[in-house]
């Protein structure tokens, strides 16, 4: 809010199959998240339309998923650059937030009524693959105290 941004929580746009997945402990595989991807690069396509700056809370794990959110379904079916005018591709800074299992584990922990259960954390780390170059992104550590870390990514945000 204070960058006068829209915010979206990408686990509010799971549909109920994958929230019902998550809740019996099976992890999402790639078939689960794609669609989600997709639905999500729809939203931040129409806000990017429409000139609204936006940031998307979203567990984009693997480089693949990433791409989905920056190209939408056509990153799927070929991992070549559009032509330039076609659909251009969304520019997108990804904030890697970073950190030893206990910490990620501990914030788990105090979220209530989330679909998603502590056990199926390791899944996830087994899943992702950091950002590297030539990506867009920041790596932020979560063993820095909060307001050091909104301000890394305020700064990496403003810096354009």
């Amino acid at each position: 809010s204070k960058l006068g941004w829209k915010f979206y929580d990408a686990d509010d746009y799971h549909p109920l199959e994958n929230k019902k997945k998550m809740e019996e402990g099976i992890p999402l595989n790639d078939e689960d998240r794609i669609p989600w991807l997709c639905a999500l690069h729809d939203i931040l396509r129409r806000e990017d339309t429409s000139r609204q700056d936006t940031i998307l809370a979203c567990s984009a794990l693997k480089k693949m998923y990433r791409r989905v959110l920056i190209g939408g379904a056509s990153a799927i079916e070929s991992n070549q650059p559009e032509q330039p005018g076609e659909n251009p591709e969304l520019k997108i800074l990804f904030v890697h937030l970073d950190g030893p299992k206990d910490i990620i584990a501990a914030g788990l922990e105090k979220r209530r009524g989330h679909f998603m259960p502590l056990e199926l954390l390791q899944s996830q780390f087994d899943t992702l693959e950091p950002p590297s170059a030539p990506e867009n992104f920041i790596t932020v550590s979560l063993e820095k105290p909060l307001p050091e870390i909104l301000l890394q990514i305020e700064t990496a945000i403003l810096q354009g």
